[in-house]
């Protein structure tokens, strides 16, 4: 199962194309190039909305591996602390 990459505008025009690929996987749906929606199986949203465990079991999914994370660098302005 693999990741699939579809944009809003060919969603729009054929969503039976893009249901269909929910059988080899999970399809992301793009707006300019940045994914805004998730088009999966019923079984697959099933999995993941009734099954306990914790976020880290649930990262742990196969399907997660084609998930593209990178989240900005926290700015913390942090100050020195005042000892006197």
């Amino acid at each position: 199962m693999g990741a699939h990459y579809v944009s809003s505008k060919d969603f729009n025009r054929d969503p039976g194309r893009a249901k269909k690929a929910t059988d080899d996987g999970t399809v992301f749906i793009t707006n300019r190039n940045h994914p805004t929606h998730v088009l999966l199986r019923i079984d697959e949203y099933r999995k993941l909305t009734t099954s306990k465990g914790s976020i880290v079991d649930k990262l742990a999914l196969p399907a997660a591996a084609d998930i593209e994370f990178d989240p900005p660098r926290a700015r913390i302005g942090l100050k020195p602390a005042d000892l006197d």
